[in-house]
């Protein structure tokens, strides 16, 4: 879903106009897109919540990133919340959306924050999203007591109020009070003097190192699907859950799909990466390690 050229303004009054869907309609049409793919399906659903999507962008418009932008990574979010929504959880579809939004715009913000990535531990994120209005609120706290407060005294207040650790909140203060500095001023003020990034060291890879990490990575993958047919469905199943998504599952989300325990889960996932140990015996011992 492309914004270029649209303004912020029309996709609001477009979003305004859109469906308001009950809850048995937002579930035969969530039904309709985890099961059959019906596109239809997926794109009256989110029209529907492009409004919820554009009214959590506006809320992070004071971080300095233009509005068109914010959209289309909330409107990124609510795709992705509606591609990993579960109807049969029995929540609606709005309430699960929000924290897909949210995460979306955050990381977009905290990209693009600065040239120097701030961050993206929850307790980064955290610190980066709260860490000006708690302290604010300590400050006016201390001056109606007519009180100041000390730097390291605000450090402590703030780690124990966000449960983060001090040393990461002295971290962002650092990174929230400094400014960019462009890798193409000079090093002197002399009119020849050597741009910065020229100083800089190539670290790309050379054609060399390419090539042989290609065929590493291609052998590496056969060895690990010999390894996989080496298991039944079931325990194939569970290996590529747990290990060859870009998000694992949980063992108590494998086991509510395949009705077992969560500690019967674990079980046969052990059993099938002693399989895969036994069958790469002798292999490199960096196809080992996704094992473990």
């Amino acid at each position: 879903m492309a914004f270029d050229g649209v303004s912020d303004q029309t996709m609001s009054r477009k979003a305004m106009k859109a469906e308001l869907l009950d809850a048995e309609t937002e579930l035969r049409l969530a039904y309709a897109w985890r099961d059959e793919r019906d596109e239809a399906a997926l794109h009256r659903l989110i029209t529907a919540y492009m409004r919820l999507a554009i009214s959590m962008a506006s809320k992070f418009r004071r971080y300095g990133a233009p509005m068109n932008d914010l959209i289309q990574e909330a409107s990124l979010g609510l795709m992705k919340a509606a591609d990993k929504f579960d109807p049969d959880r029995g929540v609606r579809f709005s309430t699960y959306a929000v924290w897909w939004i949210k995460a979306s715009i955050q990381d977009y913000v905290m990209r693009n924050w600065s040239m120097v990535r701030t961050g993206s531990t929850s307790s980064q994120k955290s610190l980066f999203f709260n860490m000006r209005r708690v302290q604010a609120r300590i400050e006016r706290e201390a001056s109606a007591e007519g009180r100041q407060v000390e730097s390291h005294e605000m450090r402590r207040l703030i780690a124990e109020e966000l449960g983060v650790p001090e040393h990461d909140v002295e971290m962002m203060q650092g990174r929230l009070s400094g400014s960019d500095f462009s890798l193409n001023a000079t090093q002197s003020t002399e009119d020849e003097g050597r741009e910065w990034i020229e100083a800089l060291e190539d670290d790309s890879q050379q054609a060399a190192e390419t090539v042989e990490n290609d065929h590493d990575n291609a052998t590496l993958r056969e060895w690990l699907l010999h390894a996989l047919s080496a298991l039944n469905e079931r325990e194939r199943f569970i290996v590529q859950e747990r290990k060859l998504r870009e998000e694992p599952r949980t063992l108590e989300s494998l086991g509510n799909e395949l009705g077992l325990s969560k500690e019967r889960v674990r079980q046969l996932e052990a059993a099938a990466f002693g399989k895969m140990r036994k069958n790469l015996e002798g292999q490199s011992g960096e196809v080992l390690n996704f094992l473990n």
